[in-house]
C-alpha cells in the first residue's frame, strides 16, 4: 500500500497571482485569506493576487504570503479526502507543516512567520552578506571549501537541496572566494542568489532568539501525523521538541536531502508538493526518480494531483 508525504515550499517560490484562481472557485482557500488579513492587519489577498511583486519580495510579506497561498491550495485539496501519512516543509514551508499536524494553529503561524521574516532581514545589514547555490560537488568538497576561506570571512553550508545541490551562506567576500575555487574544484555552477540576508547560517543567530521568544506565547499541540524537521532530518521525536527545532533552525543547515530521504526510507512513495512552484519536487526527483511526484499550486495542478492520488 502506497504511503503519502505533504511537503510545503520556502522562500523564493513566492510570485504575484499564486493561488489565485485556487481562492476564486474554493471558498475554503478564500477564507485562509481572510483569516491571515484579519491577524496581519492588512489584505494579504490583494498583495499576493496583484502584488506589487517587489513588496511581495520583501522578507516580512513574503513569509506569510508562501505559508497563505500553500495552505488555501492545501484546504481546496482537503476535501477530497486524502490525507498524507507524514509532512515536511523546506525552511518557512516547516510551519505549514505544522499547521497540517495540528501542532500550530494556522492563525499563530501566520504571524509568527512575519516576525520571523522581519527578525531574519534585521538580523544582517543589506549587503553584509548572502548565499550561494552550488552545482556539482559533493557534500565534503563544499564544507572543506567553506573552512579553507574563514580566514576572509564566516561562511557555511546552509542548505543540502538534493545530491549535487547545496548552498552556502555567510559573509560576501568568504562567499565569493569560495565561489571562486569550488568553480576551480569543479562545481557545474555556482550561483549566487538574489536574497537579502544570509539565512540558515550562524548570522541568523540573533533573529532566532527573538522568535524563541515569540513562541514563548504560543501554543504547540499534538501532532496528528509525523512532521520531519530540517535541522535533524528526521521525524520530530515529541512535542516538547518543536519549539527548540523551529528556533535551531533559522541558523542552522536545512537538511532537506536527508528528509527525504529518510522518508522513502519509512516507505513514502508518493510525495504531494502544496503551494507555489515546483522547486521540492525537483528536489525530490534528484533525490530519488523513483518516487511519484505530483504539485498542486493552481487549478490545473490541483486536478492533477487529486488524479495520481486516486491512483495511489
Amino acid at each position: 500500500m502506497s504511503r503519502i508525504a505533504f511537503v510545503f515550499p520556502g522562500q523564493g517560490a513566492q510570485y504575484v497571482g499564486m493561488a489565485k484562481d485556487i481562492a476564486d472557485t474554493h471558498s475554503e482557500a478564500m477564507e485562509v485569506f481572510d483569516i491571515a488579513s484579519n491577524r496581519l492587519g492588512y489584505d494579504i489577498a490583494d498583495l499576493v493576487f496583484n502584488g506589487p511583486e517587489e513588496k511581495l519580495k520583501i522578507t516580512k510579506y513574503t513569509q506569510p504570503a508562501i505559508l497563505t497561498a500553500s495552505w488555501a491550495v492545501y484546504k481546496a485539496l482537503e476535501k477530497y479526502g486524502f490525507n498524507p501519512d507524514v509532512t515536511a516543509g523546506l525552511s518557512l514551508g516547516e510551519f505549514t507543516a505544522h499547521v497540517l499536524a495540528g501542532s500550530l494553529d494556522f492563525s499563530d503561524a501566520v504571524a509568527l512567520v512575519e516576525k520571523r521574516g522581519t527578525f531574519m532581514q534585521e538580523a544582517v545589514p543589506e549587503g553584509v552578506g548572502g548565499m550561494t547555490a552550488v552545482l556539482g560537488l559533493d557534500e565534503e568538497t563544499v564544507e572543506g571549501v567553506c573552512r579553507e576561506v574563514s580566514d576572509i570571512g564566516y561562511v557555511a553550508c546552509a542548505n543540502y537541496n538534493c545530491p549535487g545541490q547545496i548552498v552556502i551562506s555567510g559573509e560576501l567576500p568568504a562567499l565569493e572566494k569560495a565561489g571562486e575555487i569550488l568553480s576551480e574544484n569543479g562545481a557545474k555552477r555556482v550561483i549566487p542568489l538574489k536574497v537579502s540576508a544570509p539565512f540558515h547560517c550562524n548570522l541568523l543567530k540573533g533573529a532566532g532568539d527573538k522568535l524563541k521568544a515569540e513562541l514563548e506565547n504560543v501554543e504547540i499541540g499534538e501532532m496528528k501525523i509525523p512532521v520531519y524537521a530540517n535541522v535533524t532530518g528526521k521525524e520530530i521525536a515529541a512535542v516538547s521538541d518543536i519549539k527548540g527545532l523551529l528556533v535551531d533552525q533559522v541558523s542552522n543547515t536545512v537538511k532537506w536531502t536527508n528528509v527525504i530521504r529518510n522518508m522513502i526510507d519509512s516507505g513514502i512513495d508518493t510525495f504531494i508538493e502544496i503551494g507555489p512552484g515546483k522547486v521540492l519536487s525537483g528536489l525530490i526527483k534528484k533525490t530519488d526518480r523513483s518516487v511519484r511526484i505530483a504539485n498542486a499550486e493552481n487549478a490545473e495542478s490541483l486536478e492533477k494531483a487529486v488524479e495520481l492520488l486516486g491512483t495511489v
